[in-house]
């Protein structure tokens, strides 16, 4: 597969009238078109620090990102972030009226991302009106809206409890397969990360650099429900569970 992304030796530090905090060192990988990659690593460490910084939201100290030609990052965060006082419809739309690309056709393409993936009914319905899983699945929507070609997950089921947590892992799972988007996804939980990703990006304890990358082969992939099935999932689990500083 071919590498749309690149990134060498990023590093962010924060500053204060007192010291230096050094979040992030070090940091090199490549994103494949079509991957999804998964960051895990202990609470603290620096993985939504890396995404910030991909997204445009944080600036970093030093390093390079290299992306292809008019390459689009969309990043959805931890919290569905849904306005209650808009419609799912116009909540799906928000991104193309701050980018000024609201459009006909771009407004008809978000519809039919509401209907194949089952929303249709909803547009005109509020965010209260919808449950935890539907809300995650117009995020999601929202996120497409503007075409990225990667998107950026930041702990997007951490909301959920377990039971919609799967349901809805494999809901995001089967829509950026369906719609051939390469994703990053940070999460603290690694059967999540071992069930979806690619590949699983190990980080140390802060600042936080590579510890190890694993490239996840399992019997018969499919979705991830079905992933936590295969025989090598729990070989996987064990072998990452080892390389997490845990207890620091």
């Amino acid at each position: 597969m071919k590498e749309i992304l690149k990134i060498n030796n990023l590093k962010k530090a924060y500053h204060t009238k007192r010291d230096e905090t050094l979040a992030v060192d070090n940091f090199s990988f490549e994103l494949r078109r079509g991957e999804f990659v998964a960051i895990v690593g202990p609470s603290g460490c620096g993985k939504s620090t890396i995404l910030s910084i991909l997204s445009g939201l944080e600036e970093k100290s030093d390093g390079e990102i290299i992306k292809e030609e008019n390459l689009k990052l969309g990043y959805m965060l931890q919290d569905d972030s849904l306005f209650n006082y808009r419609t799912i419809l116009d909540n799906c739309l928000i991104g193309l009226e701050i980018n000024k690309t609201l459009n006909k056709k771009n407004k008809d393409y978000v519809l039919k991302l509401l209907e194949t993936y089952g929303l249709k009914e909803f547009i005109n319905s509020y965010p209260e009106n919808l449950s935890g899983g539907m809300r995650q699945r117009c995020a999601l929507i929202r996120t497409l809206a503007t075409k990225p070609d990667i998107l950026l997950l930041d702990e997007p089921f951490s909301a959920l409890d377990y039971q919609t947590r799967l349901a809805v892992s494999d809901d995001v799972y089967s829509i950026i397969k369906k719609e051939k988007k390469s994703a990053i996804m940070v999460t603290h939980d690694l059967s999540e990360a071992i069930s979806m990703a690619d590949r699983v990006i190990v980080l140390s304890k802060r600042p936080s650099k590579i510890k190890k990358i694993f490239d996840i082969n399992l019997t018969k992939k499919s979705n991830p429900i079905n992933n936590r099935k295969a025989k090598e999932f729990s070989y996987y689990y064990d072998l990452i569970w080892k390389e997490i500083d845990f207890h620091v």
